[in-house]
């Protein structure tokens, strides 16, 4: 699987492709807390059954994030939350984690998509 980054400009870019699905309530409330690092391709996937507002903390995450609030697959909010300490919270169905600098580039408007290896549309299955 991976994450892609759709602009407004048509092209695409891959953010990650190591992508972990926080679909359990165990593993949405632990989310990337007690690990000491992640992969630069990596991406955490949490996806919720219906739009709502998602917030997300740095405790117990001692390195930073680049943070995607998505809606129908269309950013929402973008945030580099800062280890240990940082805050955000926006609406969505989905948000992804990504190591900080991974998610340079990408705006409020664009698109992002978890893909299968062949292509497809990942998101509805399990990770």
């Amino acid at each position: 699987m991976r994450a892609v980054h759709e602009p407004a400009d048509g092209t695409q870019r891959t953010l990650a492709t190591t992508v972990e699905f926080a679909d359990g309530l165990l593993s949405q409330g632990r989310g990337l807390m007690f690990r000491r690092s992640v992969p630069d391709d990596y991406a955490l996937v949490f996806r919720f059954g219906r739009v709502s507002v998602r917030g997300l903390h740095m405790v117990f995450v001692p390195f930073d994030i680049d943070a995607l609030w998505l809606v129908d697959g269309e950013v929402q909010a973008t945030k580099r939350l800062r280890a240990w300490r940082g805050v955000g919270r926006a609406r969505a169905d989905t948000v992804l984690e990504l190591p900080a600098g991974a998610a340079d580039g990408v705006e409020p408007g664009d698109r992002v998509r978890v893909l299968d290896d062949d292509g497809s549309d990942g998101t509805s299955g399990g990770g």
